[in-house]
């Protein structure tokens, strides 16, 4: 059997998997965020751990003996700066976090050509600035710092004593030439950082390092394991749902959203404002735009408002499209495509006397959904057609959220095709286990992976309310340049 581990922004999730890409066993455990300033976000590498240590004990149950091999996948971006035996000197700075919005100038002075190369628009929360503001604002500790890894990466040294990185989530650090698939030396010379930091890189499906005696009692596995060096958690999910080819668009929903598509060539957007990264699969890209402000946004909302998600539900679908003229800006920590504008905040407006709790809910709703509407407007304006989605991630809604994917369904003007509800949460911690499972052998080849592939389930068509929220979303449009 198969271990994926897939270390989320607020969770990890373990799973099972036999070799014939059934499940066997799967549990999650939470850990903080800790915002600790305006705009930051950190999380405590040492809160990861013990939730691992958590989970892959609950999944795993009393079959340790059986598992073959370990694959890792986890949350983009951020970055752990940790000793040489994987000690954190700090905490781990994370995908949405905004202090580095200064440092983006250093970016925007670089050489055309080797910004080509990075293939990226430059943004807060990715590695290269976060390292530049540690470096300027925290020196002892960036100096003092061995490696500078994300943070499955970070995972993968406590699990193995070994530092490594792999080009799915290293081309997600702006510290990475996609067109040569390489770091890019070139460019952290000029950002004056340094490039002993960065770990040697290793093929996503190649065995990163052996489960370390000391990681193996704390888990119950034995020690000596193949750990694959992994993926990147969309990169990971692509590969546990079978997208593989160009061609489809999937919706990933969960606490930041992705709508991604695989590529043949690695084509930047030239308006930057979509992303471009390394998939799992050697010789595969995928064209991204990506949500800040997703599931987060509406956690949030439900917490601020004091409602269950049983009466976010119940209440936001009493109340008719448009939520009575209440529009709900999604950006609280900043936004991604289109707009990459670190310091764009959210809002309800339009509130008067008669509306409800249910009004605001209902905005929420429709706030998170238009800002997938222009994520999706992005990717295909450079280049991407999607004339249907495909859905997954945890953000989904589960088994109470028809009325919510069907709201999807309306704003975005496409069918949705549903992924399995018992695949679609787990498809990254899925990918992580396939991963595992070519590194030790269990697969002799990448396609023996992907007739594991779970097919997409019943397909949400955009329905007779797919007009009335053309209003609404106009109305969105205009708040933010005002």
């Amino acid at each position: 059997m198969l271990l994926g581990l897939d270390l989320g922004t607020g969770s990890v999730k373990a799973l099972l998997l036999a070799e014939d890409g059934s499940v066997c066993g799967e549990s999650s455990a939470p850990y903080p965020v800790n915002a600790t300033r305006s705009g930051w976000a950190e999380s405590a590498p040492g809160d990861w751990w013990d939730a691992v240590v958590g989970a892959a004990r609950s999944a795993v149950g009393g079959r340790g003996d059986e598992v073959a091999a370990i694959g890792l996948s986890g949350q983009m971006h951020g970055v752990v700066l940790s000793d040489g035996d994987g000690l954190p000197l700090r905490p781990a700075v994370l995908w949405a976090d905004t202090r580095s919005g200064e440092e983006l100038a250093a970016y925007r002075d670089l050489d055309e050509r080797l910004r080509r190369g990075l293939a990226n628009p430059p943004a807060v929360g990715m590695a290269g600035p976060s390292l530049l503001w540690l470096r300027r604002h925290e020196p002892e500790a960036y100096g003092a710092a061995s490696w500078a890894l994300q943070p499955k990466d970070w995972l993968r040294l406590r699990l193995t004593g070994e530092a490594a990185a792999e080009p799915s989530d290293a081309s997600a650090t702006l510290l990475y030439d996609l067109l040569s698939d390489d770091w890019a030396c070139s460019v952290v010379e000029t950002l004056g950082l340094r490039a002993d930091l960065l770990a040697p890189l290793v093929p996503s499906g190649g065995a990163a390092g052996a489960l370390a005696r000391d990681a193996a009692e704390a888990l119950g596995l034995r020690a000596g394991l193949p750990v694959a060096a992994g993926a990147a958690d969309t990169a990971a999910a692509m590969l546990g749902v079978g997208l593989s080819r160009p061609g489809p668009v999937q919706l990933t929903v969960g606490t930041g959203a992705q709508i991604f598509s695989p590529k043949a060539e690695p084509v930047p957007d030239p308006r930057e404002r979509t992303h471009l990264y390394r998939a799992a699969a050697p010789g595969l890209w995928y064209s991204m735009a990506a949500i800040q402000n997703s599931g987060l946004a509406l956690e949030w909302a439900r917490k601020v408002l004091g409602a269950t998600w049983k009466e976010v539900y119940e209440e936001a679908f009493s109340v008719p499209p448009g939520a009575k003229g209440v529009t709900f800006l999604p950006y609280l920590s900043g936004e991604r495509t289109p707009r990459f504008d670190p310091a764009a905040r959210g809002a309800w407006t339009g509130l008067g006397l008669d509306h409800t709790r249910g009004h605001l809910l209902r905005a929420a709703l429709e706030g998170v959904a238009f800002a997938l509407r222009e994520g999706l407007e992005a990717l295909v304006e450079a280049g991407t057609p999607a004339p249907e989605l495909r859905l997954a991630g945890g953000g989904s809604g589960g088994d109470r959220g028809e009325q919510w994917r069907q709201l999807l369904a309306d704003v975005l003007g496409r069918p949705l095709r549903l992924l399995s509800g018992s695949v679609a949460p787990v498809a990254s911690a899925r990918g992580a286990a396939l991963l595992a499972g070519l590194a030790s052998g269990v697969f002799e080849k990448w396609e023996d992976m992907l007739s594991l592939a779970p097919d997409p389930g019943e397909t949400v068509q955009p329905g007779a309310q797919k007009s009335a929220y053309e209003e609404a979303y106009g109305r969105y449009r205009e708040l933010y340049p005002v």
